[in-house]
């Protein structure tokens, strides 16, 4: 069965993470009666995984990712298109965007607005703020970031959007004289105005649990980057590594979650991982 042949697993997930998802007994029994499936309508791509043939052919990569099936993107990079450019293409192919990822200095600076009109001109709902500065990596920097958080998801529902959300790496994920840098963000931001676009690859790396956080935090998750984690802890394909997806979105309803958005940070061939990662996908029951 896929629940008991893969697991969370390795030094960085941490023993208490690793033991929510690993297959055991009742794990088993659960698997068996998994029914739920993800809609059609939520199995998306970030483009950042396409970078390279977006940057040679934009239109021609997102008729290919619509071939595959997917429905939706995650704007990450337009390669030298405009937002308007962008939707005519997407719309061409068959495609909807559904965030666009905004570099910190733009959310918290002038670029704001601007940043809110390019999203309505996408058709996306979401800014995603997709890193903090190394410099604030820290309570105090986070804490920081979260009253920024508030104010710029305050413009986002303004400007008829959805909340502002942000994308972890690992380091996120670290305690920092006795606080968790991402709790604080959870706990400091207002639910109403923030939500997160949780990378499980780097949720896990940094001994976080993904299933936990969405049972402690509902509703706050809409979007997911699905990556998957190879034996050595580099990236690969989704469904082809470790982690155990059927485990981990037992509890996605409780989160939230409304997009799947398959990312590979190094993939060798771009298509073909879009490929394998939308099969194992659309074919998953949990």
């Amino acid at each position: 069965m896929e629940g008991t042949r893969r697991a969370f697993f390795g030094t960085a997930l941490g023993a208490a993470a690793a033991a929510t998802v690993m297959s055991g007994p009742a794990d088993a029994a659960e698997s068996g009666r998994r029914r739920r499936r993800i809609p059609p309508s939520g199995i998306g791509m970030h483009l950042y995984t396409m970078r390279t043939p977006l940057a040679a052919d934009f239109k021609g990569t997102l008729a290919r990712l619509a071939a595959m099936g997917y429905a939706t993107v995650g704007v990450s990079g337009r390669h030298g298109n405009s937002a308007a450019a962008i939707r005519a293409m997407l719309r061409e192919t068959g495609l909807k965007a559904v965030l666009e990822h905004v570099g910190y200095p733009t959310v918290v600076g002038a670029g704001l607005p601007q940043a809110l009109d390019d999203l309505h001109t996408l058709g996306a709902r979401w800014i995603v703020v997709p890193s903090l500065p190394a410099s604030m990596h820290s309570p105090a920097g986070f804490r920081e970031a979260a009253r920024e958080f508030n104010k710029a998801g305050l413009a986002a529902r303004e400007a008829g959007l959805g909340p502002l959300l942000f994308h972890n790496h690992g380091t996120d994920h670290a305690v920092v004289d006795g606080e968790n840098l991402y709790d604080i963000l959870l706990d400091e931001t207002d639910p109403e105005l923030v939500g997160f676009e949780l990378d499980v690859y780097w949720a896990a790396k940094g001994g976080a649990d993904p299933r936990s956080l969405f049972v402690r935090h509902p509703r706050r998750f809409p979007a997911l980057h699905v990556k998957d984690m190879a034996p050595n802890g580099d990236f690969a394909d989704v469904g082809s590594g470790v982690l155990d997806f059927a485990a981990m979105f037992d509890t996605a309803r409780c989160g939230g979650v409304r997009q799947w958005l398959v990312e590979h940070d190094a993939p060798a061939d771009p298509f073909a991982t879009a490929q394998n990662s939308y099969t194992y996908l659309a074919n998953l029951r949990y």
